[in-house]
């Protein structure tokens, strides 16, 4: 079980919600404030039960895509009823009497697997930060397509299930074979550009080498319970250090190829271009760039001048290690060492902290914050636009007013 913290942006105020400053549970301005227990906008005492999902933006009604008001962070594991949401189709109604996985393509015995089997196998237990590839969007300008994502299509949770190289393992894996396609019940039509060929089925492919890596799970508990619809139930793919695209929800049926995998989700979308001996090519979005995002303050927070603040936030990043993150309270000309919270657990974001004390003087300033990963990699400034709308991990900004 991974650690966790109690004490994150703290509680939140009704001023910010009724000015709109925070876009759903209001935070509490100082540092050191408490949250009030029995405020009717405390998420404790918002509904909670299957489909409930108190406090999310709403991206998109149908398909369902919501987000996490990324200034209520407040603890290292997102609850299920809070996890950003994605869906590319409407949600499959499935059933796990019903429900089968199905593996087959370059194995030397195809297996059908129940619900029932699965969850009798050896299981394991993995803290993953999973990102939309395209958090962030919103921040890009001009205005591009797609939902337009700000901070919070990005959350943390323990997983369980059987890890993918136990089940190909059993299916026994030809001598040609070079990568796992992995694919969803959910199905339609993309009719907006690039448009597909007709109804296709939400699919994307693992090299072999990651999918026998041991973290990379099939998976049927989420925080501990069954997934809930939106998240996948009754059985996803969870492939930590990657974004969230290749956590195939839903996932009927695993086909090993003996040839790279081209398909709608592997190149016209989830892909960005890689400049090879200076030609553009598309390739498939995989690796989860380094990240630190400011949960509080909040943007336009108003924060009291001259009296102890508490700068918090989280940061993330794919195969690696954070091992740094700074802030600066000046635009970016001065940065400064932040605390990280917790002890690092592969593929789990970390929290962090940053005490900071406004100046006496009213007036408004900018707040920003990036992460540095063992590997060497820190945020860049600047969006490379061969990136296209996906992967934006560039250093974001929050204005705060001062007073």
């Amino acid at each position: 079980m991974a650690e966790t913290t109690s004490e994150p942006g703290k509680g939140m105020s009704r001023r910010a919600v009724l000015t709109g400053l925070v876009p759903a549970l209001a935070v509490a301005s100082t540092y050191g404030a408490q949250a009030d227990p029995v405020s009717p906008l405390h998420p404790a005492a918002l509904p909670v039960g299957p489909g409930t999902f108190p406090g999310l933006i709403t991206r998109e009604k149908e398909p369902l895509n919501l987000e996490l008001p990324f200034p209520t962070l407040d603890e290292r594991l997102v609850s299920n009823n809070r996890f950003y949401i994605r869906s590319h189709f409407p949600i499959p109604q499935l059933t796990a009497a019903t429900w089968q996985l199905r593996i087959e393509g370059e194995v030397r015995k195809a297996l059908t697997i129940s619900y029932d089997e699965l969850r009798k196998l050896p299981a394991k237990t993995v803290t993953a930060t999973l990102e939309c590839a395209g958090n962030g969007r919103a921040r890009l300008a001009p205005k591009v397509k797609g939902l337009l994502w700000e901070q919070g299509a990005v959350g943390n949770a323990e997983w369980t299930g059987v890890p993918l190289a136990a089940l190909l393992e059993r299916a026994g894996l030809n001598a040609g074979a070079v990568e796992v396609i992995c694919e969803g019940a959910d199905k339609g039509e993309v009719t907006e550009e690039p448009k597909s060929p007709g109804t296709i089925a939400f699919a994307r492919s693992l090299p072999l080498a990651k999918a026998r890596q041991p973290e990379v799970l099939v998976a049927y508990l989420m925080n501990g319970q069954p997934l809930p619809p939106e998240h996948g139930f009754p059985v996803r793919l969870v492939v930590p250090g990657w974004y969230g695209m290749a956590s195939v929800k839903w996932l009927s049926k695993i086909t090993v190829t003996a040839k790279p995998f081209a398909g709608y989700w592997q190149t016209l979308e989830y892909a960005y271009w890689q400049r090879q001996h200076g030609q553009p090519t598309l390739t498939a979005v995989t690796e989860t760039q380094v990240k630190a995002e400011i949960a509080r303050p909040a943007l336009h927070e108003v924060v009291p001048a001259g009296q102890p603040y508490r700068v918090f936030g989280a940061a993330w990043t794919g195969e690696s290690e954070v091992t740094r993150v700074e802030v600066s309270t000046d635009n970016g000309r001065t940065w400064q060492a932040a605390t990280l919270l917790d002890a690092s657990v592969p593929f789990a974001w970390r929290l962090w902290e940053f005490r900071w004390t406004p100046p006496a003087a009213p007036g408004r300033h900018t707040l920003q914050a990036r992460a540095t990963d063992r590997a060497g990699h820190t945020q860049p400034t600047e969006h490379d636009p061969d990136r296209r709308t996906y992967m934006v991990n560039k250093i974001g900004a929050v204005e705060v007013i001062v007073q």
